[in-house]
């Protein structure tokens, strides 16, 4: 099943949702995607379409790949303008992601402040090629994803930079409009920014996210190319803390994110 079939899934059977071993990454099932389900089932809760502005994102547990989820949603709270919803992921009984969103209905204000720009990035066709999927090395679903190195280094290439990325899509997918579900796959499609810092293998994760997204999203394309960048602040005793942009090819803002991160090295 490709993303997008996912997607759909558990909108129509939320109560059972199985993803296929060719979503893994390690022992769990990709990040981007566990949490992209539980937003789309946060979804069906928002009766009057007001447009998602911020998720916090826990990974309590791995999500056993080719085993029964069930993905539910609850309104904690729903005003004039902002619903708060809280999402779950359960697997055998016990939660395995957490999602708590705010979803809010733009309002007139006199206040309009411009996104900044993205910093300099290498052209698409100047940026290193395509990496390659290796067997045994990468994660599983990375064969869902293009990425094409444009700033800092790869994992596990002892580069200390604390800058890293580029330019990323999703594979395997019909052309279609680009919503919010698809950002948070390819904000997440990155390794933990603290892998550069590793001279060998070595397994990381990501402990929590939080993910704003700039609203109304604009009109882009499941098959354009979008440009990511994350920040290493901190890293100390295992854990890291790290704030990323994506952005579309032409510089539009479309998403800020934070995480702590983990490595076990």
């Amino acid at each position: 099943m490709n993303f997008d079939e996912l997607l759909e899934a558990v909108r129509r059977h939320p109560a059972s949702v199985s993803i296929p071993a060719d979503w893994a990454q390690g022992r769990a099932s990709f990040g981007g995607l566990m949490a992209a389900l539980v937003y789309e089932a946060m979804c069906q809760k928002i009766s009057d379409g007001r447009p998602v502005r911020s998720l916090a994102i826990s990974f309590v547990g791995p999500a056993a790949p080719d085993v029964p989820i069930r993905f539910e949603a609850e309104v904690l709270r729903e005003g004039k303008a902002v619903s708060t919803l809280l999402g779950r992921a359960i697997q055998d009984g016990q939660v395995v992601t957490l999602v708590q969103g705010n979803f809010g209905a733009g309002r007139p204000s006199v206040v309009e402040v411009q996104a900044e720009p993205p910093p300099p990035f290498k052209a698409l066709e100047d940026s290193a090629p395509e990496l390659p999927y290796i067997k045994g090395v990468m994660p599983e679903f990375m064969r869902k994803v293009a990425l094409r190195w444009a700033i800092g280094g790869l994992p596990f290439s002892g580069n200390a930079s604390r800058q890293m990325g580029g330019w990323v899509r999703l594979r395997d997918l019909p052309e279609a409009p680009l919503e919010v579900s698809h950002l948070l796959a390819l904000v997440d499609a990155w390794p933990p920014s603290l892998m550069p810092y590793l001279k060998q293998p070595a397994a990381g994760s990501t402990l929590t996210w939080t993910i704003e997204f700039v609203q109304p999203l604009p009109e882009l394309s499941t098959h354009d190319w979008y440009q990511y960048r994350v920040e290493t602040e901190h890293a100390r005793d295992g854990y890291g803390h790290a704030a990323a942009r994506l952005w579309s090819a032409d510089g539009r803002l479309l998403a800020l994110s934070r995480q702590t991160v983990t490595v076990f090295a």
